[in-house]
């Protein structure tokens, strides 16, 4: 199959996939840790940080396969991409408006959302680029 992909595109998929599987596996396997660190109250409900864990990890087994063939596979950067918008979103409705969320919540953003942001975002206009150039 021939590369049409810069290497850095699979660089930062495959960063972005360790990083979330090993976020996420912290999550699950110790999910009072964040809060604790932060100051926040623990956790009733410690199974729905799970979940939240267990997802951004499943997250991060699609990454490392879109890492073989970034633009064949971008509907996996697509999903990711906007998850990394809507959570920052959701974070600033609950924490702005409802007031329901401390501000130390917004410290899962840097690393799980906002520094994806610009890799995420140059993989999908690559493609978007050679999709266009492919249809005239």
């Amino acid at each position: 199959m021939e590369k049409n992909y810069p290497n850095w595109m699979a660089i930062c998929l495959k960063l972005a996939a360790i990083y979330n599987i090993l976020w996420g596996a912290w999550v699950v396997i110790w999910p009072n840790t964040f809060f604790e660190w932060t100051g926040m109250a623990p956790l009733q409900h410690p199974t729905i940080w799970q979940g939240t864990g267990m997802i951004v990890g499943v997250y991060g087994l699609g990454y490392w396969w879109a890492s073989y063939q970034p633009m064949r596979h971008w509907p996996i950067v697509a999903v990711g991409f906007l998850g990394k918008i809507f959570g920052p979103l959701g974070f600033l409705f609950n924490y702005l408006v409802l007031q329901e969320i401390p501000f130390q919540f917004s410290y899962t953003l840097y690393t799980n959302d906002l520094i994806w942001w610009v890799p995420f975002f140059l993989i999908l206009k690559r493609v978007h680029t050679e999709m266009r150039w492919q249809l005239r």
